[in-house]
């Protein structure tokens, strides 16, 4: 597993990637990906088509209902469901994988726009929902609301070249500590745990949130079609990228290469610090 960790305070102590450990400080949690709903066919609707254009029989083995209906939505464009449907076609390509192959190969990722996927995210940085939203075509995004949710014990994201440095993560750890304390702090001086006026209590929440790092952990969900997920996973996942958006849409990868093998199924690994950096030659598709 790779080395870039999350830290939130508790007794357990600061685990560090040599083994130390100081007390009273932190303990590691790690940034993790859920993949939590996918597109499914509705089966009667896609029947009843398919019987109005007059190819009731057609079948495909698409491995997923994604894949399935990306394959529905691109046949659909030029009626290839079966030879002579559409007069100009005497030929068709059979086969789900096949079919979303040459798709992928001559760029016609409106297509890929059909499937969706929803993920969440969780300890995950605001350093890395930040990165996140400039993604914005073809996605949805909720994420969990510090207006709403008050802060009182602080999680953060730690790159790999802080924890190289005992000095320069000790510092990091210490400035973390602080500002969790200057949030109990300040809970304490308005009284907001005894607060019954929940509008009252909303508005300090959100003011507390404004001397809480950028590197607090935090939960999104995110949605996204194929076509923006195949953008995101080669941008993301450059060794030139934030290390915490590799790490996490190189999860992101590894859960959705076996289940949907036809539309990711171009993409190859290059391992590049401990973490993949995942290639197609068929970019922005």
């Amino acid at each position: 597993m790779h080395d870039l960790v999350i830290y939130a305070r508790n007794t357990f102590g600061i685990a560090y990637p040599n083994g130390n450990e100081k007390e009273d400080v932190m303990k590691v949690i790690r940034p993790s990906v859920f993949l939590v709903g996918e597109t499914k066919i509705v089966e009667q609707g896609l029947q009843g088509y398919l019987d109005h254009i007059g190819v009731p029989d057609w079948k495909t083995d698409a491995p997923s209902d994604a894949e399935k209906l990306c394959e529905v939505m691109g046949r659909l464009c030029y009626k290839s469901f079966e030879p002579g449907l559409n007069p100009n076609v005497t030929k068709v390509r059979e086969g789900n994988r096949p079919y979303l192959q040459n798709v992928i190969s001559v760029g016609h990722g409106s297509v890929l726009e059909h499937g969706y996927l929803n993920f969440i995210f969780a300890d995950v940085s605001r350093v890395f929902t930040h990165e996140l939203v400039r993604h914005r075509q073809g996605v949805g995004i909720s994420q969990e609301s510090l207006r709403y949710v008050r802060l009182e014990s602080l999680s953060a994201s730690i790159p790999t070249c802080i924890q190289e440095n005992e000095v320069g993560m000790a510092l990091f750890c210490k400035t973390m500590e602080q500002l969790e304390d200057v949030q109990r702090e300040l809970a304490d001086i308005y009284g907001i745990r005894d607060m019954k006026d929940f509008a009252v209590k909303k508005k300090l929440t959100s003011a507390f949130r404004r001397v809480a790092p950028i590197g607090l952990a935090t939960n999104i969900g995110w949605s996204c079609n194929f076509r923006a997920i195949r953008h995101v996973i080669e941008m993301r996942t450059e060794p030139v990228a934030e290390e915490e958006i590799r790490l996490v849409f190189g999860q992101v990868f590894e859960i959705i290469r076996g289940r949907y093998p036809n539309i990711f199924g171009d993409y190859e690994t290059e391992d590049v610090d401990g973490l993949p950096w995942v290639k197609t030659a068929h970019r922005k598709v």
